[in-house]
């Protein structure tokens, strides 16, 4: 069988995942997001779930080496959480970009949103509310669903609660409060709301197209 058409992701091997580079200043996403916040939002935050991955993936090679899976329950929530952090802010670091300069949505994009949500305005709300009200921490994120051969916009709580499965992101915004609090404080809304200025809608155009190949790239341009 010829493999054309299938796309191989490199393997990375256990342990070996890197923080990825901001693709842009740490300036860039001023006034809406300071350099302070994305700064410890990135170098701090982002890199504590990588490191934490590869924690948890070096200790069950570990584990099974020894053939001790005694403490598998905790090594496998600790993968689920910091997996699930490493790919959602690394995408969330993609579909930013500077205030008004992120166009609009794709044709694709677009197409998608009119066929499922009726209305780019009542997608934009949905995805907002979702984002407002979900419990405690959490994102929003917008899916391409490859069982349904549509779009979805879910509500996570840490990262890996209420997901569908096999939904591919394109579109995140989180919602943690080390996300905004330093430049909003506890006005989760006034974040969202503001934060529609970021959205690099040409990214989230190449992330549908390749999510609807069955592709997640977690760096731009890939």
């Amino acid at each position: 069988m010829s493999t054309n058409n299938f796309w191989f992701q490199p393997a990375v091997p256990p342990g070996g995942h890197r923080l990825p580079p901001l693709p842009y200043p740490y300036n860039a996403l001023e006034p809406v997001i300071s350099t302070a916040t994305l700064t410890i939002h990135h170098d701090r935050h982002h890199r504590s779930y990588v490191e934490g991955l590869n924690k948890a993936e070096l200790e069950l090679v570990e584990a099974r080496r020894n053939r001790d899976f005694s403490l598998i329950k905790h090594w496998e929530r600790e993968l689920a959480f910091n997996g699930s952090g490493h790919i959602l802010h690394s995408i969330y670091w993609t579909v930013m970009t500077s205030p008004g300069t992120g166009g609009q949505p794709g044709p694709q994009t677009q197409n998608q949103i009119l066929s499922y949500f009726g209305s780019v305005p009542v997608f934009v709300e949905q995805f907002s509310e979702a984002a407002i009200k979900v419990e405690a921490s959490g994102w929003a994120v917008l899916v391409w669903h490859p069982a349904w051969g549509r779009l979805e916009i879910l509500m996570a709580e840490k990262h890996q609660d209420l997901t569908q499965w096999g939904g591919i992101p394109i579109l995140v915004v989180d919602t943690w409060e080390h996300a905004y609090y330093l430049d909003y404080q506890n006005r989760r809304e006034d974040y969202v709301r503001t934060w529609w200025k970021l959205v690099n809608w040409t990214e989230v155009e190449r992330r549908l197209l390749l999510a609807m190949q069955g592709k997640l790239p977690l760096v731009m341009g890939v």
